[in-house]
């Protein structure tokens, strides 16, 4: 499966998935964050197992970036890639104040399009 990137929205599969959440503070100033951001999100979707990723900032410097991925084994191998872990290194020293990290497993997902209807994805043992 691969990221569209004429949409906002990654492209999942039917469930069950996961997903990482990130949100965080930034530091005031850009000293490298958005070539390194650009880098990471190539870097991120470039990996087995990453579906895509959607992120969005506010003006204020908070923002949230949800990666999307098959299964937990694909989370840890993007975790330990030896350029990702040099980027949150200079995260927690340059680029934020504060940042959480949660990873979920997603069980149904909904959407919906004015032109397209609803649609429900649900996984089901």
């Amino acid at each position: 499966m691969t990221h569209d990137r004429a949409s906002p929205f990654a492209a999942t599969p039917e469930p069950p998935y996961y997903i990482v959440s990130f949100s965080s503070i930034r530091a005031e100033g850009d000293q490298g964050y958005g070539a390194m951001g650009a880098k990471m999100e190539a870097l991120a979707l470039a990996q087995d197992g990453c579906f895509g990723l959607e992120s969005a900032r506010r003006s204020d410097g908070f923002g949230i970036t949800i990666s999307f991925w098959r299964d937990e084994e694909s989370i840890l191998a993007w975790k330990n890639v030896v350029s990702h872990m040099a980027a949150q290194k200079l995260g927690r020293e340059r680029w934020y104040e504060q940042y959480e990290v949660r990873v979920a497993r997603v069980e149904r997902a909904y959407s919906f399009h004015a032109n397209g209807g609803e649609s429900l994805a649900e996984h089901v043992d």
